[in-house]
């Protein structure tokens, strides 16, 4: 009750505003906890008790409660549950892994663009003097931080996308494609650093009759050698014809959850509404990419005051896309937390117990010679057995899950198999480290103190 409002607080992205946490406004809740408590004490103490009242008081006098019995060393239910939870546990090590090596491979993945320094101001589509878009553009490619401004509609990658069936006549054979189209200016490249392969660029001359391609687009068309399509004629519809200037390298125009798909880029014969602009880099300690907005600002409320100015840098707008996905490496990296937490709490416990089992053992052992290290191999081995066990379980397990939910994307990372060895490792790395405060502790003790009753 008390942790609640921090991890309302640390699941805000996934938890709606709305929801607040007042015990006294839903006694239900109150109800419930005290139910929990006394239903989990009970059943809690109902089997130690039921297990009890079965020995015989005379060898539980002499601490020979289980004499002549296999339950200290093949107790099947105790090594099951602890198993069990060490599935769990490397399961969500190796899924938290491997979700944050994906999340990390299509923010840093070289996307066929440049991605970084770039905001881009899209200006009001419905202002009542259109004639004012091109002299705020000129504006800010006036400014001393801007190095370089292209006018365009969608971003190279985005949520956002127009398309039109287009058709490639060769002769008496007809391709026809969805083909996807983004809108810019003869700087649209430029500012992104997208390569030009072959041809050259469009120019604001060609806003009725030409159009750069993409490769996709270029192998589909039936071009081995992606330039050889340069020169060819797309028609959109009866009236529209335009010729292919140039060929572009293909880029990702959504997230990675998507192919690349078949695109065309030209200018277009009405004004832009997006500014994509190219910063120059900022010099250690300074702030020129403020003073650069708030310039952009200043000039935005003298042209448009009716309007809210907004801007927004191009990298963020490309993690934004993996919001999803970071939302759920957040919710992984706090189940794997507390099913570790839980797993070495019940290997600590079942430690405490095959110790102080076989406590007359360990002692009878030191009495003839055995050392401190020969003492904690011995009591850990078998609890390490069970810790590797869980893993040869839980990979294949592991790999088959991830697999499926790496299908997601269109291209991904790899499965790498150290992520697999890496998190069995630190999962025996942890429960050696759990371990070691029973077994050492039992391991250094007096067998005098063992051994006195007998």
């Amino acid at each position: 009750m008390v942790m609640t409002p921090f991890l309302l607080k640390v699941f805000g992205d996934f938890i709606s505003t709305d929801i607040t946490f007042n015990p006294l406004d839903h006694p239900v809740i109150i109800v419930f906890l005290v139910l929990l408590t006394v239903i989990v004490s009970f059943v809690s103490g109902f089997y130690p008790a039921m297990v009890l009242s079965k020995f015989q008081p005379v060898l539980v006098l002499k601490n020979q409660a289980y004499a002549g019995t296999s339950k200290t060393r093949s107790a099947w239910l105790r090594k099951s549950l602890t198993v069990t939870q060490f599935v769990i546990a490397q399961f969500f090590i190796m899924a938290t892994t491997l979700v944050s090596k994906q999340i990390y491979y299509v923010l840093h993945k070289d996307l066929g663009f440049k991605k970084d320094a770039i905001m881009t101001v899209f200006m009001p589509w419905n202002a009542k003097n259109q004639g004012l878009k091109d002299v705020y553009a000129e504006k800010i490619k006036q400014l001393p931080q801007v190095a370089l401004l292209s006018r365009g509609g969608e971003l190279p990658s985005s949520d956002g996308w127009s398309s039109n069936d287009a058709v490639y006549r060769d002769g008496k054979k007809e391709t026809k494609t969805e083909l996807y189209t983004k809108s810019g200016d003869e700087n649209f490249l430029k500012v992104y650093h997208i390569r030009l392969i072959g041809g050259r660029n469009v120019t604001m001359a060609d806003t009725a009759n030409a159009l750069l391609i993409n490769e996709t687009y270029a192998r589909i068309l039936g071009f081995k050698n992606s330039t050889d399509a340069i020169g060819k004629y797309i028609e959109f519809g009866l009236r529209e014809k335009r010729q292919i200037v140039g060929v572009f390298g293909d880029f990702h125009q959504a997230s990675l959850h998507s192919v690349i798909k078949p695109l065309a880029i030209f200018p277009q014969m009405y004004n832009y509404d997006g500014l994509h602009i190219a910063l120059k880099p900022e010099t250690a300690g300074g702030n020129e990419w403020k003073t650069a907005t708030t310039a952009m600002e200043r000039e935005w409320k003298k042209l448009f005051p009716e309007d809210d100015f907004e801007f927004h840098f191009f990298d963020e707008s490309i993690a934004n896309m993996y919001v999803k996905e970071q939302q759920v490496s957040k919710l992984l990296t706090w189940a794997m937390g507390l099913s570790i937490f839980i797993s070495c709490l019940g290997l600590l416990g079942l430690a405490m117990f095959t110790t102080g089992a076989r406590t007359k053992e360990i002692g009878v052992r030191k009495v003839l010679g055995a050392t401190v290290t020969q003492i904690v191999t011995l009591l850990s081995r078998e609890l390490v057995l069970l810790v590797l066990l869980a893993f040869v379980i839980v990979t294949p397990l592991a790999f088959w899950g991830m697999n499926k939910w790496m299908q997601n994307f269109a291209d991904h990372t790899s499965l790498s198999w150290w992520v697999f060895v890496l998190s069995g490792a630190g999962m025996l790395l942890t429960a050696l480290i759990t371990l070691s405060s029973q077994t050492i502790r039992a391991a250094i003790a007096n067998p005098v103190k063992s051994l006195r009753s007998e």
